[in-house]
C-alpha cells in the first residue's frame, strides 16, 4: 500500500501513519487498544507475533463467548477494501464511529489509507445528535461513508423528529453500511423512509469484517454451506489464523484445495441460493442457537425473527435458560419501542401473551418463550452489539427484576 499520510496532530495521523508502517514493511504486527472513556485509541507493536503471520492482530468481540485474536495478512487486509470500493462505487471519506480495536473500525483505517483521506473520528457519543451531525458535517470528501451497527443506527434515527439537522447529514452518506447483527425489518423500513441508503453486511474479524453485502458476496469470495448448514467463506479476505490457538486454527480454517485461497468455517448456519447475480447467502441462525427443550430442538434465530414481527418489538436477544424439568426452556430479552411510538396502552401480561401466542402460532407450542425480559435498553459491548451473556445472565435469574416492577408499558 502506497497512499501518502496526510499530516496533522490528530491521533487519527498517527494511527494512520503506525498501520501504514504495519501493512508496508516486514515489522511485527500491530494490535488497537479501546479507549478508555474521553481518551483516544492506543496501539501496541506485537513483537510476539512474527511478522509473517500478520500485518494486525483483532481480538474478537466475545459477544458469543471468549474473545479471541485473530491474525490479519497485509493481503488479506489490501483485498477486503478493494473489493468493498468495488462494491460501493468508489474510495471516499469516513465517519470512524467504532473504536479500532475491532475489525470494523480498522477497516475504516485501512479503507481510509488507500483512498488518501482522513477518517472523522466519534468514537465517544456516538448517537448523541449534536455531535453526530457536527461530525458528519466535517466530512469533505466526495463520496461519504460510514459504518454502524444496528444499535446505533436505531438510536441516531429515535432522534430524527427532534433533530431535522441530523435527518439531513445522514442522508448526505453515500452509503451506511450495517454490520456486527442483524437489523430489525422495522429499523430498515424507518431507514428507507428517511431516504437512507443502508447495505446490511455480513462478516467477522476472521474476515476482515463484512465480506458479503445484502447476500452478495464481495468480488473475489466465494460461500459454501457443510452437510450441517454451516457457513464457509473464501477467498483472499480470510485471515491466517489465531494467535497461540493452533487447535482453533486447525478447525476453523484451511487452504481451499480447488482455488489454494484461504477458507474459514464459521458458525453460523446458512443457505446459498444462486440466481443471475450469482450467490445469495440467507442466515439462519448459529450453531449455539438451537435450544433443546424437552427433547424438542428450537431455533433461536426463528423465534427472534417471530418476535420482530410484533410492532413494540425493536430488538430481541433470544437464547436458552436452564430448567430443572425441560432441561431448557426459550428464554427471550426484548428491547421495546420506546413511549409514544404507537397509540395506546398495553400492560405487560397482554404484552406477554401476545408475545408467546405470536411465536407459538409461527413455530409451535415448545417455541414459545417461557421467560420474558422486557427492557427500554439493552445492555451493550464496547463493539455496540448487544451484550448476549450478560442478557443470558439475567434471563437464568428469573422475574421480578427492577425493569419488569412496572405492569404497564405506555406506547
Amino acid at each position: 500500500m502506497s497512499a501518502g499520510i496526510p499530516q496533522g496532530d490528530s491521533w487519527v495521523h498517527a494511527a494512520l501513519d503506525a498501520l501504514h508502517r504495519s501493512l508496508d514493511d516486514d515489522r511485527s504486527p500491530i494490535e488497537f487498544h479501546p479507549a478508555a472513556g474521553d481518551a483516544s485509541p492506543l496501539w501496541s507493536i506485537r513483537g510476539d507475533v512474527p511478522p509473517d503471520q500478520a500485518a494486525a492482530i483483532v481480538r474478537t468481540s466475545g459477544s458469543t463467548g471468549t474473545p479471541k485474536q485473530t491474525r490479519l495478512s497485509a493481503a488479506a487486509l489490501e483485498s477486503s477494501l478493494r473489493a468493498t470500493a468495488q462494491a460501493l462505487g468508489g474510495h471516499g471519506q469516513w465517519l470512524l464511529t467504532l473504536q479500532p480495536s475491532y475489525v470494523a473500525g480498522l477497516a475504516v483505517l485501512s479503507r481510509s489509507l488507500a483512498a488518501g483521506s482522513v477518517p472523522i473520528p466519534l468514537l465517544q457519543d456516538t448517537t448523541d445528535p449534536e455531535r453526530f451531525t457536527e461530525a458528519a458535517q466535517r466530512l469533505t470528501g466526495q463520496r461519504r461513508y460510514v459504518s454502524l451497527v444496528p444499535t446505533q443506527l436505531q438510536r441516531l434515527l429515535d432522534h430524527v423528529p427532534e433533530h431535522p439537522s441530523l435527518a439531513a447529514v445522514l442522508s448526505r452518506f453515500d452509503v451506511i453500511l450495517l454490520g456486527g447483527g442483524p437489523g430489525s425489518p422495522a429499523l430498515l423500513e424507518s431507514a428507507r423512509g428517511q431516504g437512507l441508503t443502508v447495505v446490511r453486511t455480513y462478516g467477522m474479524s476472521e474476515t476482515c469484517g463484512g465480506c458479503v453485502y445484502e447476500g452478495c458476496p464481495l468480488p473475489g469470495v466465494r460461500l459454501s454451506t457443510e452437510g450441517s448448514g454451516r457457513v464457509r467463506i473464501t477467498g483472499p479476505v480470510v485471515a491466517s489464523g489465531y494467535v497461540g490457538d493452533d487447535e482453533l486454527t486447525a478447525a476453523h480454517f484451511s487452504q481451499d484445495a480447488e482455488t489454494g485461497m484461504r477458507s474459514f468455517l464459521t458458525d453460523d448456519l446458512g443457505e446459498i441460493r444462486t440466481d443471475a447475480q450469482g450467490q445469495q447467502l440467507v442466515i439462519s441462525g448459529r450453531v449455539d442457537d438451537v435450544i433443546n427443550t424437552g427433547g424438542v430442538k428450537v431455533s433461536a434465530a426463528r423465534v427472534r425473527a417471530a418476535l420482530l414481527t410484533h410492532p413494540l418489538v425493536r430488538d430481541a436477544v433470544v437464547g436458552p435458560v436452564p430448567d430443572l424439568e425441560w432441561g431448557q426452556m426459550v428464554g427471550a430479552a426484548l428491547l421495546l419501542a420506546p413511549a409514544g411510538a404507537a397509540a395506546g396502552t398495553i400492560e405487560q401480561p397482554q404484552l406477554e401473551r401476545e408475545l408467546k401466542d405470536l411465536v407459538r402460532g409461527a413455530l409451535g407450542p415448545p417455541a414459545a418463550p417461557r421467560r420474558l425480559l422486557l427492557l427500554t435498553e439493552l445492555p451493550l459491548l464496547s463493539s455496540g452489539k448487544p451484550d448476549r451473556q450478560q442478557l443470558l445472565h439475567l434471563l437464568a435469574e428469573g422475574p421480578g427484576r427492577e425493569e419488569r416492577e412496572d405492569t404497564t408499558w405506555q406506547h
